[in-house]
Parts: C-alpha cells; sequence; structure tokens
C-alpha cells in the first residue's frame, strides 16, 4: 500500500469511527473547528473550564491544544487536559499561535511541550522559529517567516521537542525527526481565509486519532486540506465562497479522490 493509499485508509477511519476530538482552542476559529470536524466525520467538543476538561478528554481519542487567544486560565486547561491525555495515552496537538509576537505566548507554548507529551506540533515557519529561540518576523500572528530550509526546520522542532512537527506554508513538510515529507496540496487563498492554519490542526487530531504513526496521520491531515481547497476554488469567487466549498468539497471528497489528488514528496 502506498503513502497516498495509507492516508485515504485513515480518512475511511475517521467516517467510520466518528473519533471524539477535545478543543482547547481559541475564540477566532472555534466555530470553524467544529465545522471542519463534522464536515470530516469526526466529532467535536470545546470545553475550557479547569472543573471539566479532564473528565471531558477522558472520552475523547484526541486533545487539540491552540494558543490563538491565551489566557492565563486557558493555559491551566491546557496544562491539566494535556496531562490526563498522557495518562490515558491520547495524543496532543499543539498549535503555537503567534509564538514569536509576545513573550506570553512563546512561554506559554514552551510550558506546554515540557510538562505535557505533545504528540504533533502544527504551526509556520515564524512560530517555529520562535520555539527555537530564532529571530522570526511576525505581524499579529500572520507569519513574515522565510526559512531556508523549512524541511530541515520542521526535523529541528521534532529533534528538540521530541515530536512530529508540522510546518504549514506554500509547501507543508512534516518530519519526526527521522523522516521528512514535503507536501504540495493546497491554494493561495488558504491565507485569505481566517483560521485554517488552525483548522490543519483540527484535521492534524481527528486523522492522529484513529492513527497511531504521527507523521502519516501529519500527512493525511495537511494533504486533506490542500486536496480540498484545491477542489473548493474551482466554484469560489472570493474568500466567502471558498470557505463555504471548503466545508462542502470536506464532507465530500471521496477516499479514491483524495489518494489520487494527493501530492507529496518524501525527502527522507
Amino acid at each position: 500500500m502506498t503513502l497516498g493509499e495509507k492516508c485515504a485508509e485513515i480518512l475511511v477511519r475517521i467516517r467510520q469511527k466518528r473519533p471524539l476530538v477535545h478543543h482547547i482552542t481559541n475564540i477566532v476559529v472555534a466555530n470553524d473547528n467544529a465545522n471542519t470536524m463534522l464536515a470530516l466525520g469526526a466529532l467535536p467538543v470545546m470545553a475550557y473550564a479547569r472543573e471539566e476538561v479532564e473528565e471531558m478528554v477522558t472520552g475523547a481519542e484526541a486533545l487539540v491544544l491552540n494558543l490563538g487567544t491565551p489566557t492565563e486560565d486557558i493555559i491551566k486547561s491546557a496544562l491539566l487536559a494535556g496531562k490526563k491525555a498522557n495518562a490515558l495515552g491520547i495524543p496532543v496537538i499543539l498549535d503555537p499561535v503567534g509564538a514569536g509576537a509576545t513573550r506570553f505566548r512563546k512561554e506559554a507554548a514552551l510550558l506546554l511541550l515540557e510538562r505535557v507529551r505533545v504528540t504533533i506540533v502544527r504551526g509556520n515557519a515564524a512560530e517555529a522559529c520562535a520555539l527555537l529561540g530564532r529571530p522570526s518576523r511576525e505581524r499579529g500572528v500572520e507569519s513574515k517567516a522565510e526559512a531556508e530550509n523549512q524541511a530541515l526546520l520542521a526535523r529541528e522542532v521534532a529533534l528538540k521537542f521530541g515530536v512530529t512537527a508540522a510546518i504549514t506554508g506554500a509547501v507543508d513538510y512534516v518530519s519526526d525527526g527521522k523522516r521528512i515529507v514535503a507536501v504540495h496540496n493546497g491554494h493561495p487563498l488558504l491565507t485569505r481565509v481566517t483560521g485554517t492554519g488552525c483548522m490543519a490542526t483540527s484535521l492534524c487530531g481527528a486523522f492522529a486519532a484513529v492513527e497511531s504513526d504521527a507523521l502519516l496521520a501529519s500527512l493525511g491531515a495537511l494533504g486533506f486540506l490542500g486536496v480540498c481547497a484545491e477542489r473548493a476554488i474551482r466554484d469560489s469567487q472570493g474568500p466567502g465562497s471558498f470557505r463555504m466549498r471548503l466545508f462542502d468539497v470536506m464532507y465530500s471528497l471521496s477516499e479514491d479522490d483524495f489518494a489520487r489528488n494527493l501530492s507529496f514528496e518524501v525527502l527522507q
């Protein structure tokens, strides 16, 4: 079975098993994260309160921690949920949104990486550079980093933090420290819709919920979003119709079409 066929088989499992993905996410994208899960075939739950996050994650198959609008309370909830997920063997996906924009965001992401066993880190090149302690240019949470070699950047993040790193951009790079894969699917209009990076993180959660190989899960998740974007743009007039069509394609894309259109390159 090829890697593309394996990714399509993960999609089959998601739609059959309908895994519950617990999100501690940000206020900007919570609705789109939930709709992404439903369109894919997974089940979303958004729970933030410290009084319930441990109990909620007990019933989930994956945990997504998104630092898009961080507060002290959210970070404490993320730590509680993350530790509980670790105890239960549930994969944890971290999105260090805007890690290079403020010290608070960077320190929150590093704290979670220190105290929680994270499975996948999904971010852009600027966020990855921030986690590694390198200068990165940020405006809000929009990436301005131009890494000379984002494949090596993904591998470095993976090795430093013991995670699978999914670094998204014009080309996406996924590495578990040993293997590196470039994902070529996508469309520039993804950058003109709020929260598509966070959608990618949620998709990583759903794919990891049913697939223990985190690199394969990340490849499938990023490839799925990219293929859906390529389909959605055909009937779109701009960002609004593109966003709507993106959910439609996530819902209707067949496993065979996904496998046929997935474009990736194994670099190592």
